[in-house]
């Protein structure tokens, strides 16, 4: 494969859908720019949606690019307009603990001399009377109207807070530009008219040229939106996503989207990712493009050690050997199971089916003499089995695997 320069590589992952401002795939490939990308803290904890587009910050990063994130103190407490509704509004509070969130795992996931601020430091200081002059007059109603999302909200009707977001954001880019030398925007593509008011306050007000571009947004397989408002949301942080949910998940990526997902949410060069497919492509049933996305990107958010555990704790449990786990890949692993209560020793049979692993005593003793159940990885038969909390994993759990994989977990108290 022929070498790509910095902005074709850019192109060639799916990276760039819209631009704007003159020159800039010259200034991408041969000059070192300041840049900044945003959200707002509507969450304590970024999710995979908002991946992507770190991940592109972090290549802009290793480009030689400097990198400043801006978290939406303030215009977390209005909400970027939505296309069919207005969103909830949430409290100081919480903005404030979710940003605390965010901040610290921005610099851990961007690393390097990322440099992380929050608009309401400039926005707070501003009266209503001279945000109006100083920035609402540079801006037409006309202009704003025509922006996508604004007109797509017109028939059911947009709020004067949600109408006035796109001044704030494209107020924080004046305000970057000026303070921090930052020329560039780089966002999703449902960001794109609030990064060309951005530009145009700043050719308006300062009369220099600034840029931006947008990013595709990533879909799922259905078409939806990975976020927490399509109910698919996997969180960044891995106490609310474990590795090894996050590891569940990528790995049964679809066939049709995993080349695109390795593409934007890795650092594999095109070589190495073409080597991936190729192979992918020759047995597709054994999953490699899928293990591969999915590795790369727990490794990149979480460790290699997190790695590590997340394909540990599914190799065992589609083996039924899991009579090594920890306290902590047992939770890992059995998070979404509701587990049932043990309180004194039990015969086997009454176990199964007071946990509803089986219907009834007929079906149980049907089970076991299959050898269709294992207990903490081992396959039971004896009927006459007596369990108690020293055949228990840790003096506490009970994995109970019926058949291939179905899993039940018992806990001993």
């Amino acid at each position: 494969m022929k070498e790509m320069t910095f902005f074709e590589e850019l192109k060639w992952r799916g990276l760039v859908k819209d631009i704007a401002g003159e020159g800039l795939e010259d200034k991408l490939n041969n000059e070192k720019l300041s840049f900044y990308w945003g959200t707002d803290p509507t969450a304590d904890s970024l999710h995979i949606g908002h991946y992507s587009s770190l991940v592109t910050a972090k290549r802009l990063a290793k480009a030689g690019h400097h990198p400043v994130l801006l978290v939406g103190g303030a215009t977390g407490l209005i909400g970027d307009p939505r296309p069919t509704s207005e969103r909830e509004i949430i409290s100081k509070e919480t903005i404030e603990n979710n940003l605390e969130g965010i901040k610290k795992q921005v610099m851990e996931i961007v690393g390097g001399d990322v440099e992380v601020v929050n608009n309401n430091d400039w926005i707070s200081k501003f009266s209503f009377t001279d945000f109006l002059r100083d920035v609402g007059k540079y801006i037409n109603v006309n202009y704003m109207l025509d922006k996508d999302i604004i007109r797509r909200r017109l028939d059911t009707g947009i709020t004067y807070a949600e109408f006035s977001y796109t001044l704030i954001q494209g107020y924080d880019f004046l305000h970057l530009f000026r303070e921090k030398g930052v020329t560039l925007q780089a966002a999703g593509s449902d960001q794109w008219g609030n990064i060309t008011t951005g530009i145009d306050l700043i050719r308006k007000i300062t009369g220099e040229e600034a840029y931006g571009f947008t990013m595709p947004l990533i879909l799922d397989a259905t078409g939806k939106k990975f976020g927490k408002s399509e109910g698919n949301a996997l969180w960044l942080n891995e106490e609310k996503t474990s590795s090894y949910e996050l590891y569940q998940y990528l790995i049964n990526t679809d066939d049709c989207m995993v080349e695109e997902y390795l593409k934007v949410f890795t650092f594999l060069t095109p070589t190495e990712i073409l080597k991936v497919m190729e192979e992918h492509n020759k047995e597709p049933e054994k999953r490699i493009a899928q293990k591969t996305l999915a590795c790369e990107i727990i490794k990149d958010l979480h460790g290699e050690e997190s790695c590590k555990e997340a394909v540990k704790i599914s190799e065992s449990l589609f083996s039924g050997d899991v009579k090594s786990f920890t306290e902590k890949e047992i939770n890992d692993a059995f998070k979404g199971l509701e587990p049932f209560t043990i309180t004194e020793d039990k015969n086997i049979v009454d176990i199964l089916v007071e946990g509803g692993v089986c219907s009834s005593k007929r079906e149980a003793r049907e089970f076991l003499n299959n050898g269709s159940i294992s207990i903490n990885g081992e396959r039971v038969t004896d009927l006459d089995l007596v369990i108690t909390k020293d055949k228990c994993l840790h003096d506490k759990y009970l994995i109970i695997r019926r058949g291939k994989k179905k899993y039940h977990i018992a806990i001993y108290n």
